[in-house]
């Protein structure tokens, strides 16, 4: 894929990628992560607090994120996701495709999944952010795509527009595996794809569709992971 320098977005430097590599190395670096739901941990390991004290196993055994949902991503992530730019999605996809290799999130065998949106969202914005991602990721690692792996059900509000609590119980029956498709998915290995992860009701509904259709493991993978209040109450 041919790259040309432009201006960095972030801090305007000429020439530079979209994002330059300080603004990289300032604005992603590598941190501790819950490896189930991808929260920010300072200095611990293991699973995070929250994720201890779930009492039934999640849909999604392992969560990667390659950035909190801060400055310059979120502002980056609504240009790619709310203002027909998916030209985005090749330089998100490089420190996505950072993580799942330091979360050893995939192998050889593995499937790169995306998540549906909505008919008539998809219709509005004229392209799935999160199959740009999985494009993206595909030409850097060299594993397969399954773009209608699950089909999205019904139109329920978008996410983003709901407070947390709603969030929770607004997919409920919103995904299923496509018909066509439960041939391959039945025991293969999966990689959710999305770009934001909030509270996870998205990723987990999906992954639940995935595994009634046999899956053998479901991950995922999303570019920025939003910090919970009690994250951003103590974020510098």
């Amino acid at each position: 894929m041919l790259s040309l320098p432009s201006v960095c977005q972030v801090c305007g430097r000429w020439p530079a990628q979209p994002v330059c590599t300080d603004c990289l190395q300032r604005f992603a670096p590598v941190i501790q992560r819950c490896p189930r739901c991808a929260r920010a941990m300072s200095g611990a390991s293991g699973l995070c607090g929250e994720c201890l004290c779930q009492t039934m196993p999640p849909a999604v055994e392992r969560c990667a994120a390659a950035v909190d949902y801060r400055y310059p991503w979120d502002q980056l992530i609504a240009r790619f996701k709310f203002r027909g730019e998916p030209g985005w999605a090749d330089t998100l996809a490089g420190p996505m495709w950072l993580a799942a290799q330091a979360n050893a999130l995939c192998d050889a065998e593995s499937l790169w999944v995306p998540v549906p949106v909505r008919p008539q969202r998809l219709a509005e914005r004229g392209y799935n952010q999160a199959w740009e991602l999985c494009r993206a990721l595909h030409h850097r690692s060299g594993l397969p795509t399954l773009r209608d792996a699950l089909v999205r059900l019904g139109e329920a509000p978008d996410q983003h527009r709901l407070s947390n609590a709603y969030r929770l119980s607004n997919l409920q029956g919103a995904f299923a595996p496509h018909p066509a498709q439960v041939g391959r998915l039945r025991g293969a290995r999966v990689v959710l794809v999305d770009d934001v992860r909030t509270t996870g009701a998205t990723l987990e509904h999906a992954a639940t569709a995935l595994r009634q259709a046999g899956c053998a493991k479901v991950h995922a993978l999303v570019f920025a992971r939003t910090p919970s209040d009690a994250d951003q109450s103590t974020a510098p």
